[in-house]
This record gives structure tokens, C-alpha cells and sequence, in this order.
């Protein structure tokens, strides 16, 4: 299929240069040593946001004409992907608004204000911050910048497989968090564009998976959410989703559910083996990996997407140990 190309990413990786620096891939002895496999772990976690976001949020922002910039840009996460937008606006100097409800915690609340961004509390719900930024854009001429479906920000999370290629080429198989589905669609589309027998692996917690679903029922589907340890990886799809739910369908070879124990193995053997504080979504892969029986002898990529985690959870996991 063709929804984005090859030359789009290229323009993202030149577009962000400024902002964003390649980050490390770190060969994990442990992990190769468990599975008879060579196990990669690609840093993402390491970008000033905290999370693999920036890449899209940068990406889109900055190809935005100036008089749009001028008029600012407006978003409806109050995770990543909204910290992300903060950041790339406050950079710039240009007008950011992020809507939420008033389900987010103070904290959340406190680190958007630190970035510059104009904080908008609305409803009790992500549909409302969501109707609110639309409003914005008609009434103001806001952008709103999108958290995943949008062809700017697939192509700003494809720069990620860029350097994995240059990092390592011996590549067999790419294992991502899957959620909304930008960043499995990007850098899918980038390793299958180089070499379609690069197998790619999408894992998610089993509560609320809503992209598997959807993949399950051939279309966009709604699911209620669920606490997980995984929680960036909650939330819809869109129901008139454009772009990543075909681009997932096409290039994911193989869907993987964790169950909430296998996260926190993840969580904690990343401490533990790595001394690194990750979020749960970002430790889905190594719970898929420590479980995974059919990885020996390959070359695997393992992709660690955020580190904005509640300190009251690492307190927990180093109980643990």
C-alpha cells in the first residue's frame, strides 16, 4: 500500500535535525543471553521529553507555514505526545494550548505549564479537551496537532528505523509498543520499504488493545479502558481513522498481548539488568521478549519508547527487587 513515502521521511529526519539527536541502541546481554538471540535495545526514552514523541510532534510542527506558526497549535494529549508539542512550541516560540479534562493529575498539569503551554480544563473526558481543540481551530486558526493519524507524525516516528538500519543492519525482526499505531506504521513502513523480510512485532497490553480489535473486526473499533502499567498505551484509534490503522494491517506480522505481570517482568528486569527507569509501555517489549521462544539466532530490535513513569510505581518496583 502506499500512504506515505520513502522520500517523507527522509524530509523528517533533514526537517528535525535540530531538535532531534540520534539516539543510542544498546546491545542487552541479559536479554540475548535468556533467548539465544541478539537482542537490541533501541533508547528512545532518552530524547529531553522523555518518549519517542518529539520526533512526530517536531516533524509536524515545523512543516507548518509561518503564518500558521504564528497562530500557534493546540493538542488534546496529556501525555507524551502533548509534553512533546509543549516543548517543540516553547522552542520555537509559538502559542500551544493543550486541552484536558480534569480526570489529569495536578502533576501532569504543573509540567505542561513549565513548558509556556496555555492549559485548558474541559469536561471530564479526552472527547471534550478533543471538541475544545477543534474549536480552537475554527475559531482561532489553531493546528491541531494530532497525537498518531496524521502523515507529518508517522513520518517524524519512521526517522526512529532510519538509525536502527545504520545501527544495525543485521537486523531480523523490530519488536514496537502498539497503541494508536503512528510509531509501528513508521518505522514498519521504513524497514518493509528497505527489506520485507524484516518481521515486525507489535505488543500491547491485553486490557483494551483497541488497534488489535479493530485489526480483529477489520475496522476502527471503540473498547473502555482499563488500569494497566502500560497506561500510554490506552486510548483509541479514531473511528475514522485515516492512516495507521491500514498501515498497521498491512506491514505488522505478528500482534502480541501481554498480560499485566508480564509488563511489570519487563519493568523490573530493565531495572534491575539495565539500571533503567522506563514507563510500562516502553518495558512491553522486553515482557514479550523474556517470553518469546522463537527468537534464537535472529538479530532483534527491541524499541523502549518512554520513561515518564508515576514515582509511586518505581517505588513499588524496587520493592521488588
Amino acid at each position: 500500500m502506499t500512504v506515505l513515502s520513502f522520500k517523507e521521511v527522509w524530509e523528517a529526519k533533514k526537517r528535525i535535525s535540530s531538535f532531534v539527536q540520534s539516539t543510542p541502541i544498546l546491545y542487552s546481554e541479559p536479554l540475548s543471553e535468556h533467548t539465544g538471540a541478539r537482542v537490541h535495545l533501541k533508547l528512545e526514552h532518552t530524547h529531553p521529553t522523555g518518549s519517542f514523541k518529539l520526533r512526530g510532534a517536531a516533524n509536524k510542527i515545523l512543516s507548518l507555514t509561518e503564518e500558521d506558526l504564528k497562530k500557534g497549535v493546540t493538542t488534546f494529549s496529556t501525555g507524551n505526545h502533548g509534553i512533546s508539542v509543549a516543548y517543540v512550541a516553547a522552542e520555537i516560540g509559538i502559542p500551544c494550548t493543550v486541552c484536558i479534562s480534569n480526570r489529569v493529575p495536578k502533576a501532569k498539569v504543573n509540567r505542561l505549564e513549565k513548558l509556556q503551554a496555555s492549559v485548558e480544563v474541559v469536561g471530564s473526558s479526552q472527547d471534550e479537551a478533543e471538541e475544545r481543540c477543534a474549536e480552537l481551530e475554527r475559531d482561532e486558526g489553531m493546528t491541531v496537532i494530532k497525537p498518531f493519524d496524521d502523515r507529518e507524525i508517522i513520518a517524524g516516528q519512521g526517522t526512529i528505523a532510519l538509525e536502527i538500519m545504520e545501527q544495525c543492519p543485521e537486523v531480523d525482526e523490530v519488536i514496537i509498543p502498539l497503541s494508536g499505531g503512528g510509531l509501528l506504521s513508521g518505522i514498519a513502513f521504513v524497514m518493509k520499504s528497505i527489506e520485507s523480510s524484516i518481521r515486525v512485532t507489535g505488543v500491547t497490553m491485553k486490557k483494551g488493545a483497541v488497534m488489535q480489535e479493530s485489526l480483529a473486526k477489520g475496522k476502527p473499533v471503540t473498547l473502555e479502558e482499563s488500569y494497566t502499567l502500560a497506561d500510554s498505551l490506552l486510548g483509541g484509534i479514531g473511528t475514522k481513522n485515516r492512516y495507521t490503522f491500514p498501515m498497521t494491517k498491512a506491514y505488522m506480522d505478528k500482534g502480541v498481548l501481554l498480560e499485566e505481570a508480564q509488563i511489570e517482568e519487563g519493568l523490573i528486569f530493565t531495572l534491575e539488568h539495565h539500571k533503567m527507569v522506563v514507563e510500562g509501555a516502553a518495558a512491553t517489549g522486553i515482557g514479550h521478549v523474556l517470553h518469546c521462544n522463537d527468537l534464537r539466532g535472529k538479530n532483534v530490535v527491541v524499541v523502549m519508547t518512554g520513561n515518564n513513569i508515576d514515582h509511586d510505581v518505581v517505588t513499588s518496583l524496587l520493592a521488588k527487587l
